[in-house]
């Protein structure tokens, strides 16, 4: 029994050998032709500030694709691409040494529908950390995930650590789109909660990837009488169970006291000892911000409050709403430092 124990064993890590080194020869194959297509893009450019015409293209492609018939990519349109592609990211220090991180297909998708240096930086280091398909990218985007993190409303800064700060800080949006649940526009909080069990990939996937499903309905006891959190999550950087409540309607003060309350109890009850914290999120239809700030003013456990819609639009005022340029930097900042980090410690290996 032993022995076949140890063969299985044997047989799982192997298998993790070979698909780490297909994941290795997919991201050298991609680093390769992501850099071709920058010297591609760099090619042209100069051709054209030299006065060259934009005649060139169409016949380079058509030479391209003949002598190249299995290789794909060298259409003229995509050969514009690349000179835009160039043009905007060479002379940004930031989104440079970037380049080579993410497909080229995810890029053109933050070329297209980002154009700002700090959003097309957010959202290539959140797809090369989260695995986001193109498809996914694109949702994220359409979502304003970008926006929704700049927004968040916690009080992380005041009651934990600087480091863990950092972390957690990024892992609260500051409105949650469920447009995937199949549910009535008045709903009952029991109905939400089950709504988003039947649709928990997708859920714990607006969530963010980092996120893992523990309960529903989690019971906490106090002597003989019994209390129950919504959702329980765990947040696996964090190492903190992530307390998730609720509510259909609007934000109110004592929402923060019941949070306070499951916090302390999970921290007394479930905690293990190697891990942090718990965190709450609570999660409603709606939110006065002014309220939100004076209710979290006064707690001592990291808390969030966040608001959920049911459809993929995002209402008019997050825009107008967004911080100074000054504060999207201090904000993101941290995210930024953290991933080029882990992009430079990952170069060197």
């Amino acid at each position: 029994m032993n022995l076949e124990i140890s063969q299985k064993q044997f047989i799982a890590d192997i298998k993790e050998k070979v698909r780490a080194a297909q994941y290795e020869a997919l991201k050298a194959v991609n680093f390769h032709l992501i850099n071709l297509y920058w010297e591609l893009g760099k090619a042209i450019s100069e051709k054209q500030i030299e006065g060259w015409g934009k005649a060139i293209v169409p016949t380079l492609s058509k030479e391209l694709q003949k002598e190249f018939p299995s290789m794909g990519g060298f259409s003229s349109t995509n050969l514009w691409y690349m000179v835009q592609f160039y043009i905007e990211y060479q002379a940004d220090a930031n989104l440079q040494p970037l380049v080579g991180e993410i497909s080229w297909s995810k890029h053109l998708v933050i070329l297209a529908k980002c154009k700002q240096s700090q959003e097309r930086q957010f959202y290539t280091l959140a797809t090369r950390k989260f695995g986001w398909t193109k498809d996914v990218l694109i949702h994220q985007v359409e979502n304003k995930t970008y926006e929704k993190y700049l927004l968040n409303q916690t009080n992380f800064d005041k009651v934990m650590s600087e480091q863990t700060a950092k972390q957690a800080y990024l892992a609260v949006k500051d409105d949650y789109t469920f447009d995937f649940l199949d549910i009535a526009d008045q709903h009952s909080e029991s109905e939400l909660e089950q709504a988003l069990i039947k649709n928990i990939r997708s859920f714990l996937l607006e969530m963010g990837m980092d996120f893992t499903f523990v309960d529903s309905q989690h019971r906490l006891f106090v002597g003989e009488k019994e209390f129950k959190v919504d959702l329980l999550l765990f947040h696996r950087p964090l190492q903190s169970l992530v307390a998730i409540d609720l509510k259909i309607g609007d934000f109110e003060p004592e929402h923060k006291g019941k949070m306070e309350f499951y916090l302390t109890l999970l921290n007394d009850t479930v905690k293990l000892p190697h891990e942090n914290e718990a965190i709450g999120i609570i999660i409603c239809k709606s939110k006065n911000r002014t309220v939100v700030e004076y209710s979290l003013k006064t707690a001592t456990l990291p808390i969030g409050v966040a608001t959920y819609n049911t459809t993929g639009t995002l209402p008019a005022a997050y825009r107008s709403l967004l911080p100074s340029v000054e504060e999207i930097s201090r904000k993101l900042n941290n995210f930024f430092e953290v991933e080029s980090l882990k992009l430079k410690e990952s170069d060197e290996k």
